[in-house]
């Protein structure tokens, strides 16, 4: 089976053809709002057999892939508020692709899906029952596609999965199963992230909503304009780590500790740690970043070998020769995740 697989992201459009056995066929990277730029590259690619497009909340409904009919699209716009940089782009690509296919099964495939299980004292907040129940309060958790694929490769039975890209979050696997994440009801919760400021005393956000700053400038400041770009000026990892200021190594120690402290409480999750995955842009490809935050885990197990981890450049094992866990280097490929959740869709439905 041919899978078309459409990644929508609040500043992109990636397509990737994916052949029967997983050979990428064609990839295209494009504009999002570019119709007829996204209308050449359908005519150019060989017709898939289904296309899987990925999507980043779920919500409570959407536990699994699924076929994507109006009804779904319906639910889909109803979770906007909870992911307004990813989903609006989600569903402006089903549409634009749906126009050129309509006859290509479209599959929903979900960030939060691999989270659906979390157990409740992983999952709940500690909130009024009358909220939780009234508005479906609970952790979701994100790159659900990308902490399922790397935690495979990784094929280790306790893993901690460190998804760094622009958004960033953790997640502990036990035997393929995710038992915790960093990111909770929205992509905000969690770890220091190129714009987002991650977890932020509740407390702070009230003080600042009664000292004159309106929900919409909170909302800029938590999810635009914090994170790094809130400590160093600039979003971009790579040029703050080559900068020799204050701004800049404030905001990298700020990353780093946040990212070894919540690495530790994933492994606390776990019951011990057998592999620590990085992956995304970042984790692929900062080892200035690898070895900082490796350097205070020593308690964990992990120790890397410093020439491995400065000269990986994909799927590569970093961890120093007799570590108790290992460390590994993993190319995110959401794309592989929403092939195999598409196909294996297709082919339940298909028997009798």
């Amino acid at each position: 089976m041919r899978v078309l697989v459409v990644n929508a992201g609040s500043s992109s459009l990636k397509l990737r053809l994916l052949g029967p056995r997983d050979e990428l066929e064609a990839e295209r990277d494009l504009a999002p709002d570019d119709g007829d730029a996204l209308a050449a590259a359908l005519a150019d690619l060989t017709a898939p057999d289904a296309v899987g497009h990925r999507v980043v909340h779920g919500g409570a409904r959407f536990r699994d892939a699924v076929l994507v009919d109006d009804g779904v699209v319906e639910a889909l716009t109803e979770l906007t508020d909870l992911a307004p940089l990813h989903q609006p782009a989600a569903l402006a690509g089903m549409a634009a692709v749906g126009r050129t296919l309509p006859d290509v099964p479209a599959i929903a495939c979900f960030d939060t899906a691999f989270h659906a299980a979390l157990p409740a004292a992983a999952a709940t907040y500690a909130l009024p029952r009358a909220w939780r129940e009234r508005f479906g309060l609970r952790r979701f958790g994100f790159h659900g596609l990308s902490h399922a694929y790397a935690s495979r490769r990784a094929a280790e039975p306790r893993v901690v999965s460190c998804h760094l890209g622009a958004g960033a979050s953790l997640a502990a696997v036990r035997d393929g199963v995710c038992v915790d994440t960093t990111m909770g009801f929205t992509p905000l919760e969690g770890l220091v992230m190129a714009t987002r400021a991650g977890n932020v005393d509740p407390g702070l956000l009230l003080w600042l909503l009664r000292h004159g700053v309106d929900a919409d400038a909170l909302e800029q400041g938590l999810d635009r304009e914090g994170g790094v770009r809130g400590l160093a000026g600039d979003a971009d990892m790579r040029a703050v780590l080559g900068r020799d200021d204050d701004d800049a190594r404030l905001a990298i120690d700020v990353y780093v500790h946040r990212l070894r402290a919540q690495i530790a409480a994933m492994t606390a999750a776990l019951g011990g740690l057998d592999a620590l995955v990085f992956t995304g842009g970042v984790g692929e490809h900062a080892p200035e970043i690898r070895a900082r935050t490796a350097a205070g885990l020593g308690f964990l197990g992990v120790q890397l070998d410093a020439e491995a981890n400065a000269d990986a450049t994909a799927d590569a094992e970093i961890g120093a020769p007799g570590a108790p866990a290992r460390a590994l280097v993993v190319t995110a490929r959401e794309d592989l995740e929403v092939a195999r959740e598409v196909r294996r869709l297709l082919e339940r439905s298909s028997q009798p």
